[in-house]
């Protein structure tokens, strides 16, 4: 059999040679802006790749982006990966402190930044030395107009000009470093996870099977998770290796944006966290208007509650599929089948290429793996080993890594995510898992978002908190929450305080910040909470 590298670049040689005039469009504010065939978006990233040896970067070096679901970020992703560089992406919702410390760590030469991050480039420049390069993406203006201190500034197109040149794609071990991500630091300090090129194409071949996103040259892929997180769930690469139309809306990734956009490039198939399927039906019903091309909306991020489901499947007329997944785990790791709709809660089976297993809490696989509540433990070809810079492996003795969730397993395999470990609350010495209390609260047609978390209380060391966001017009009564949680949960599980908040803080993915609410609470920024009936 021929030596073959699983390396990433062969997507996009591939769909530029098999699907060349297929679009990729960039929209802002639900308007398409651009638009390139995969033939010449493969053309102007493989110059890029060029232009960033001309800058003197070489194998191995990291080149961070700071960046929107946009064309000159796709073509970043492959000039970087493509020439055997690392990407590392990063989010551009964190502070520039935290960002600094994920730059310097990674130790990134070079930064591609878009145009209307500007004031985060200017805080962040100071706080990273070992910057040499920052080139400026998306266009709107010249890189001589931007006062930064440190590194040479490029604007993206003026670098292909002067130094755009065909470079060499591949050539290099499958298990060279391909990407850089961090995870989301919701429940304790991000740590990155480094992709290789091989764990990538196979993370590919899995998300495309029938059961899983089962994407086809014929869809129209709309990507709304963000590309700079766990590598936009896979779909920049997933996208090219069949040659689906590929919709990137930018930075605007609300309701109305969002429904504009479907309905002008015909999405068959669009992909997000609930929080942003929740703005386009809530926008729909406002104002009327349907998606008559969308067939499925394949949702991650958190659990959704089946009258969600119920909901957004009325609305949008389309399939959902939730799936759940990790940054460590590339990051699909179990997906609903197309051809099967989800369980209340459930959150699909594992494709090929991943193995998951429950144990007790002391590691301890146990005897019954369908029905009981454990934790999950993961394995596979996608799945993280050591994180970046950690000096042991994030393994157990079986290679099997510990996700931190507590799910259980039903008689065909589906799995149910229960909650965090971390998140479980010690009251009185017994354990209150948040991730029942807010499955049932969030069955409220009043509740836009929920989440439970811990306050230290001097009698029994721990007490629930509950914390709502009302969904848009509705008002919520706190104590009709609570009693609508008798005879449902012990009543020692019932929250001493219900808080109401406009917003909910959430993390890039859209899943809710629970360690930012814990420090509102704990500092009294959160609104002043109701006393339990």
């Amino acid at each position: 059999m021929q030596s073959y590298a699983l390396t990433v670049d062969k997507f996009l040689d591939h769909a530029a040679k098999w699907s060349g005039d297929r679009e990729i469009v960039t929209a802002e504010a639900g308007r398409a802006v651009g638009r390139i065939g995969y033939a010449d978006l493969r053309a102007r990233s493989n110059r890029l790749s060029g232009a960033l040896a001309a800058l003197g970067l070489g194998p191995g070096d990291r080149i961070g982006t700071l960046a929107w679901n946009a064309q000159h970020h796709l073509e970043t992703y492959y000039a970087a990966m493509g020439a055997g560089l690392v990407c590392h992406t990063l989010n551009p919702r964190l502070t520039a402190a935290h960002l600094a410390a994920m730059i310097n760590e990674a130790q990134d030469r070079a930064l591609a930044v878009a145009v209307n991050l500007t004031p985060l480039l200017a805080e962040l420049t100071p706080l990273c030395p070992g910057l040499e390069t920052v080139i400026l993406l998306d266009g709107g203006a010249p890189a001589e107009a931007i006062s930064v201190t440190g590194p040479r500034m490029w604007d993206y197109e003026a670098l292909l000009d002067a130094h755009g040149a065909p470079a060499a794609w591949g050539g290099f071990d499958e298990e060279t470093p391909a990407g850089l991500c961090y995870t989301s630091g919701t429940t304790g300090r991000p740590k990155g996870v480094l992709y290789s090129h091989r764990s990538n194409y196979l993370h590919t071949l899995r998300a495309l099977q029938a059961d899983a996103t089962g994407l086809t040259g014929g869809d129209t892929l709309l990507v709304a998770v963000p590309m700079f997180h766990a590598n936009g769930w896979g779909l920049p690469f997933a996208a090219p290796a069949v040659g689906a139309k590929l919709v990137l809306p930018g930075r605007q990734t609300d309701g109305a944006s969002l429904a504009t956009l479907m309905r002008d490039e015909g999405v068959t198939l669009a992909a997000g966290v609930q929080t942003v399927w929740l703005g386009v039906v809530d926008h729909l019903d406002a104002v009327g208007g349907d998606l008559p091309d969308l067939k499925r909306v394949l949702i991650g991020g958190s659990s959704c509650p089946a009258a969600l489901i119920r909901r957004l499947e009325a609305r949008l007329g389309a399939q959902v599929q939730t799936s759940w997944g990790m940054t460590e785990l590339s990051p699909m790791g179990t997906i609903a089948p197309p051809s099967a709709p989800p369980t209340d809660g459930a959150s699909g089976r594992p494709a090929m290429g991943l193995d998951l297993k429950l144990t007790d809490a002391d590691g301890v696989t146990l005897p019954e793996q369908r029905g009981p509540v454990g934790h999950l433990k993961v394995k596979g070809h996608s799945v993280v080993d050591r994180y970046f810079q950690a000096e042991a492996d994030a393994l157990d003795a079986e290679g099997y890594f510990d996700t931190g969730d507590l799910a259980s397993l039903d008689a065909a395999g589906n799995l149910t995510i229960c909650g965090r470990s971390k998140d479980l609350i010690k009251s009185g010495g017994e354990w209150i898992n948040p991730a029942e209390i807010e499955d049932i609260v969030g069955r409220d047609p009043a509740v836009g978002l929920v989440a439970v978390i811990g306050r230290t209380d001097p009698k029994w060391g721990e007490r629930p908190v509950l914390i709502v966001e009302p969904r848009q017009g509705q008002t919520i009564d706190p104590q009709a929450l609570v009693a609508g949680l008798r005879g449902k949960v012990a009543d020692w599980w019932l929250p001493d305080q219900v808080v109401q908040v406009a917003a909910m803080p959430l993390a890039a993915t859209g899943k809710i910040d629970k360690t930012r609410l814990r420090a509102d609470y704990a500092s009294g920024e959160l609104a002043e909470g109701r006393p339990r009936p």
